[in-house]
């Protein structure tokens, strides 16, 4: 059977189960219907285990030796292997939470790879108010993606719905329909993407193609 791409979810909030995971959820699930194979990662928890939960730029080119053994190093490497990515946060003073931003901060080595080059991926956002820093939220995550040469996608999808710059909700998100609604729209994007831009990464990569089932 051909090859199912694989797309992550990373919820950046410190909170299990809360609002964030609620909207990353909705995208996953909207993703796993459009045909892909999906995976929510928890940030918080992977920081845990590290001397220092933040990257110091110890050598360059990064070596990861700070996370050797770590099940943040488990977590990078499948990270590196994802063909879409999610990416979610709860807005902190209109940008990112800490626990994202250090998590992205030790894709260093990722970078070097360029093993996110040409991956599409989306942003989803929440806050505590309607208009209280969601949209900034976004486009810092933008940039983080645009800095491994990912492809961002915003929550369109062609002949179903426009779409902005990506998801956004206000707490409490499960009773945001306005905002879940986008959150399933931006997960179908992705997992759309990922498919049409799979072999595109294969060939570029230099892996031979996924055999195609039997015709009867």
């Amino acid at each position: 059977m051909p090859e199912k791409p694989f797309v992550l979810g990373l919820s950046g909030s410190p909170r299990p189960r809360a609002n964030t995971e609620h909207l990353l959820t909705a995208a996953l699930e909207a993703a796993a219907a459009a045909g892909v194979v999906t995976k929510l990662v928890r940030v918080t928890p992977l920081l845990a285990g590290l001397k220092l939960p933040f990257c110091t730029h110890c050598s360059s080119v990064c070596q990861g030796r700070c996370y050797v053994d770590t099940e943040l190093e488990k977590s990078l490497s499948e990270l590196g292997r994802a063909d879409g990515l999610l990416i979610a946060s709860p807005v902190y003073f209109g940008t990112v939470s800490a626990e994202l931003k250090a998590y992205w901060d030790f894709t260093r080595q990722l970078r070097t790879a360029q093993a996110l080059v040409d991956v599409p991926g989306a942003a989803i956002s929440v806050g505590q108010c309607r208009f209280g820093g969601q949209e900034t939220t976004i486009r810092a995550i933008h940039d983080m993606m645009l800095i491994h040469g990912m492809v961002v996608a915003g929550d369109t999808v062609y002949g179903l719905s426009h779409g902005q710059h990506g998801a956004a909700a206000q707490e409490p998100a499960a009773a945001d329909p306005g905002g879940m609604e986008r959150a399933a729209v931006t997960g179908r994007h992705v997992a759309e993407l990922a498919a049409a831009l799979l072999p595109y990464r294969r060939a570029r990569l230099g892996v031979p193609p996924a055999a195609e089932p039997p015709t009867t």
